[in-house]
């Protein structure tokens, strides 16, 4: 139900309002409901409560009230899981992106569109390249200059926002304006925006193999061409489960959720200050999901959902590798790299055993040596990748 209220609703939709005898939903959405003999149950907050409160009504009409279409960054996939498919149905209405494409005039289709209502606004941040068209359901009005803040710090204030508020009501309006440049007044909820995105902020790669001056950390970090390659051996495919062990600056989890939202990944540290890094990175990389664990390896592993893929930048030992083979799932890819002579003897041994393949890389990078140059070598890596 948009904000204009249960005229809005199918006559479908319209007709199990008033037969319900329990409606629940926002306190904005109850607002707005004609004379009906329904109990009227304001949605609580953590909005996990009121899916027990849902749920506890089983058997019994109810209709619950939401925005626009449910489905589309909606609350109906949250919803029907803990249902079963005849215990439910659903009437969409126009999605606040399809509101928001008719006054903007910007394609759906090459639009990003992202639900920032329940997330991080530096989930934007893997997108913020001039030119990119971009709309965001936000969280309430005051997220609006919180934005606008973040674009600016991003050196990206030169980008241009339309801030729509309440769209399909009578109370509706449009604000454009450059977000270094947003007027300081109150935005009221529902709000959502439109980002052309213009500035001389950086621009993140699509390729695997960021710099390494995108991360903070403490010299261990996998290195950008060795990262590159570690990604390639691990192999990416949507929707997979990665658990980086030994994750060091979390930078191999952190690109592995970069290939898109429907990534997950957890990262295994020790060490307290590394943990705080990964934190970091994650958070101003745009995919702060990432599962992080404060452990050592082997107690972590019990707490870990069952992966796609493994890789081991710290912790190797003979230990590890025989309780991943014996815990991993058949089919799952394991890639470890190796720096030191007693690690790279531990993955001859372990591809002596179960096969795979073994590498070695060598880099070397430009360094002055007096008042000229030379090649200087990094120490070698070995790498081993098999499925198990």
């Amino acid at each position: 139900m948009d904000a204009s209220g249960a005229d809005s609703l199918l006559p479908e939709a319209q007709k199990a309002l008033y037969g319900a005898s329990i409606i629940i939903g926002p306190e904005r959405h109850l607002s707005m409901l004609p004379d009906v003999q329904a109990i009227q149950i304001c949605w609580p907050t953590p909005f996990e409560q009121g899916i027990q409160k849902l749920i506890s009504y089983r058997g019994k009409p109810v209709v619950m009230l939401v925005s626009g279409d449910p489905f589309w960054f909606g609350a109906g996939t949250q919803i029907v899981r803990h249902l079963a498919a005849e215990e439910w149905i659903a009437w969409p209405g126009m999605s606040c992106f399809s509101l928001a494409a008719s006054k903007s005039g910007w394609a759906i289709e090459h639009t990003k569109c992202l639900g920032l209502h329940a997330a991080s606004l530096h989930r934007l941040r893997p997108y913020l390249r001039p030119g990119q068209h971009i709309m965001a359901t936000l969280r309430n009005g005051d997220a609006v200059q919180e934005l606008a803040a973040y674009l600016t710090e991003t050196d990206f204030g030169r980008t241009k926002i339309e801030i729509f508020e309440q769209l399909g009501g009578k109370q509706a309006r449009i604000t454009s304006c450059n977000a270094d440049a947003l007027p300081d007044r109150l935005f009221h909820h529902p709000v959502m925006v439109g980002l052309h995105v213009a500035g001389d902020g950086k621009v993140m790669p699509r390729a695997t193999g960021l710099a390494n001056s995108w991360f903070a950390h403490d010299g261990q970090i996998t290195k950008q061409s060795i990262r590159a390659m570690t990604l390639s051996a691990l192999a990416p495919v949507s929707g997979q489960n990665l658990w980086d062990l030994g994750a060091g600056c979390g930078s191999i989890g952190i690109e592995w959720l970069l290939q898109g939202r429907s990534m997950q990944a957890s990262a295994v540290e020790q060490n307290s200050d590394r943990i705080q890094l990964i934190k970091q990175n994650a958070r101003q990389l745009g995919v702060d999901w990432l599962n992080i664990l404060h452990s050592d390896i082997l107690s972590a592993l019990p707490q870990l959902d069952k992966p796609d893929a493994v890789f081991i930048g710290g912790g190797l030992s003979p230990d590890l590798l025989d309780q991943l083979w014996a815990i991993l799932p058949s089919g799952t890819r394991i890639v470890a790299n190796a720096v030191t002579l007693q690690t790279d003897r531990i993955l001859t041994q372990a591809y002596e055993r179960h096969g795979g393949e073994l590498q070695r890389m060598e880099m070397a990078s430009i360094t002055a040596i007096g008042r000229m140059q030379g090649w200087k070598s990094a120490y070698p890596i070995t790498q081993w990748t098999v499925i198990r």
